[in-house]
Formats: C-alpha cells, structure tokens, sequence
C-alpha cells in the first residue's frame, strides 16, 4: 500500500508567487511527498496568496472550499503576501491549519509534523523587519517557459501599495545562483526565461539590508546573455527611472533578450504621480519609449496603469488617456485602484465612486485594444521568430513572436516548445495573428 502523503498547491497573483510556490513544491518532493493537481484529493493543500488586488483576498475562501470538497480531511495552509499581512484573517476561514508569514513560507516542510486537523488554525508569523533573507527561486510554468525570480522586497514607498509590507525591504539573489538557476533552467530543454522580481531594476543589493550593489541590473542581463542553451530571455516589469539606455542598449544588441518591456507608469498625470510618491514624472516615461523605439523600432512595451487614485479629477484622467493614446506603446493592463489597509493612499482626500473608477477602467480597456491591434497591423508583413507553446486550444497552437505579438495555427503536437521562423500575413477576427511558414528556427550557439 502507498503511504506517500499527497500534496497540492493554488497560486494567486504574479509570475514571483508562481516562482515560490514551484521552490516550495519542490521541497516537499524532497521531502518525499508526491504532487498533485489541486482538484485531486490530496492529505495537504498549499495556497500561496495575494494582497495586490480585492478579488485575490476574496477568491482565498473560494479556494478553501475547493480543497475542502476535495478532501474534507485535508491540511490547509496559507503562504504568500496575504498570509503575511492578515493573517488573522486568514486563519479565521473555516478550514485553514497553517498561516506562514514572509520569513516561514519557505520552510513550511518544518512546521506540517502529524498533518492532523485543528479546532484552531496557527499562525507563524513575523516582523517584516526580519524578512531580511533572500530565497532564490524558478517555476517551470509549462514546458516551453520558466520564471525566474532574481529580486524579492521593495524600499519604495508608493502611497497605494502594500508589497513593501508583505514582502519587505529590497534584496537580491548573488550573480552565481542566478546563472546557476538559468543553467538548471536550460538543461530542461526550456526555451525562454522570464527574469521576475518585485522590483527587478533594483537588482544587486544584498541579503541583510546591504544597501551597497554587489552586481547591477546591466551586469545581470549581460551575463545572462551569455548562459548557454536558452533560447530566449524576457524582463517581465521594471520600473522607468531603474531601466537605464545602457540596459536598452543590450538589449538591442543581445542575443537571447527579446524586444519586450514591461515599464510601469501608473498615471499620466504628474500630479497623480506626486501623490502616488512614484519616483519619475511622465517626461521621463517618454524617454524610456523613445529610446526603446530608437534602437527597436518593433519593440513591444506593455504599460501598468491605475485608475481611480484618490484625488484623481475627470482632467487628471483625460491627461492620462490622452498621454497614453499619443505615446508609442503596446497594450496597457490596467488597474482599478482599490483601498489597502496601512497604507497612506487609503486615507487620502478626494475618494473617486467606484462607477467612475469602473468606468474609466473601461475606457482605458478600450484603448488598450486598439493600441495591440496598431502594434500587431505595424508587424504585418514582418519575418518574426515564434515559440510555440503546449496547449491544444479548440483546435489551434498559440505562440509569441520574440516581440510578443500571438499567433496561431492549427494544432500539432511536432510544434510544441519549437522555434520556427515565420512570415506574419494577416490578422483573424479573434486578434491573433495568421502567418507563413518560412523555416524551422535554428538554436543559438
């Protein structure tokens, strides 16, 4: 009879939630337990959670009577940003065994000994102060892509923002490991890398509150772009004043980094910006993209925004839209501003109804569709590079040219996790984009 114990885990939130819960699956394996899909029945089930938006908080019981059905019997536990800053909350959802702030999550395996229920949950908490200690991590989220977490904290202060407390001050993995993480990543035979932190262009400040860099963000990218055997590297977000024109330059010039930036703005609005205590104004925004456009005329650059900030007026919010419809950008994820508890944001004058907040979502949502479509038309015509990804989807492969625009065809098992050379021809009324075969892409050597 098998008496491994089964474990399963739910990931809310961004790419470095998703590099953790892999780091911390991997050391239950260690530990001897076998994984599995979290709507099978399991004796533990692991939920990493997220702060950043209303709907994370709310989705965490949702997620809690899923593993419940699944085995009423089952070890409940909750890791990750919301852990660390509710926990009390966390642990009062009916269900729930185990709270593990920012310093435990990543020794979990040591806190679950009899894996037996409760009346009352615990929780292992800390001060943030003590998450001084860095943990490296990668997620191998399918076959043909793995995320990378080179950077965890912030020392920022945004006003709105509620990272800083949950996952405190600034600190990075060293140059070694991360390469060394890139190298076990290749061997896997995966093709791109998406290099993620909290704040990645802050990269190089040691454990421990060591303010001094050991490495730069700049030193970090031209070593990676030496890390044989992948393919691809992507910088998933970083922030305008931290991306400088040594890094686009690279960039530009490398051999695996793609054209895609990820730059957040936030507002339009030097005002709004003043008050979110962002630490740039929009005339820097627009450095960033002419400089990018300059060097890679057919980058992708992908834009953060938040609507509905507290005291933003109707002429704050049509600066912002007029900012964005004139600049040369991508696509936008937009953000309706939601009130987080300890942070200054949320007791700031000058609340927005959350109808207009919904509806200036909305609009920006319009725009946002309409600058994809712009960028996709502008690469029509073009020879792109694709990797195909693993997924049957009614029918079709998807797949992301180096630049990120998607395409699709009709599925074959032989183009998962390939590299293929294509002619983009047209684009389908579901706004992917159609192409021409050319050749099979050739690896990097």
């Amino acid at each position: 009879m098998d008496t491994r114990k089964r474990v399963a885990f739910y990931t809310l939130g961004c790419k470095l939630n998703f590099s953790e819960t892999s780091t911390i699956a991997r050391n239950f394996t260690d530990e001897g337990f076998d994984r599995v899909d979290f709507s099978e029945s399991a004796d533990i089930y692991v939920i990493n959670t997220c702060s950043v938006t209303e709907n994370a908080d709310k989705r965490f019981k949702t997620i809690v009577k899923q593993a419940q059905k699944a085995n009423p019997e089952a070890f409940v536990a909750a890791v990750g940003c919301y852990a660390q800053l509710k926990p009390e909350e966390l642990v009062a959802v009916d269900g729930v065994d185990l709270v593990l702030g920012a310093t435990e999550k990543f020794k979990i395996t040591d806190y679950i000994n009899d894996l037996s229920k409760n009346d009352h949950g615990e929780v292992h908490s800390c001060e943030i102060e003590e998450a001084d200690f860095y943990v490296g991590s990668y997620a191998v989220g399918d076959r043909t892509r793995a995320f990378l977490k080179v950077q965890d904290g912030c020392d920022y202060k945004c006003t709105y923002c509620t990272i800083p407390l949950a996952r405190g001050i600034s600190r990075s993995d060293t140059l070694t490991n991360v390469l060394k993480n890139a190298s076990e990543i290749a061997a896997q035979d995966i093709k791109e890398i998406v290099l993620t932190g909290v704040n990645i262009g802050d990269y190089g400040k040691g454990e421990f509150g060591n303010k001094k860099h050991e490495h730069t963000f700049l030193e970090l990218v031209i070593a990676l772009d030496k890390v044989d055997g992948i393919e691809r590297l992507r910088i998933s977000s970083i922030e305008p004043n931290l991306l400088k024109n040594e890094t686009i330059d690279v960039v530009a010039n490398s051999r695996a980094f793609v054209p895609h930036f990820h730059i957040p703005l936030q507002s339009g609005s030097n005002e709004i910006l003043g008050l979110m205590r962002r630490r740039y104004r929009k005339e820097l925004y627009v450095d960033r993209v002419t400089k990018i456009k300059e060097v890679m005329p057919h980058a992708c650059i992908g834009v953060d925004v938040i609507v509905g900030f507290p005291g933003e007026t109707d002429a704050h919010f049509l600066e912002t839209y007029n900012f964005l419809n004139e600049l040369d950008i991508s696509y936008l994820h937009v953000f309706t501003y939601s009130e987080r508890d300890n942070t200054t944001a949320a007791t700031m004058e000058g609340v927005v109804p959350k109808n207009v907040r919904s509806k200036r979502s909305k609009m920006l949502r319009g725009l946002s569709v309409k600058k994809r479509r712009a960028f996709y038309e502008s690469q029509l015509g073009t020879r792109r590079t694709v990797l195909f990804e693993g997924e049957n989807k009614e029918g079709y492969i998807h797949g992301f040219t180096e630049n990120y625009v998607k395409v699709k065809a009709p599925w074959n098992p032989e183009l998962v996790n390939t590299l293929h050379h294509v002619d983009l021809t047209k684009i389908d009324d579901d706004g992917m984009v159609r192409f021409d075969f050319v050749s099979t892409f050739v690896h990097h050597t």
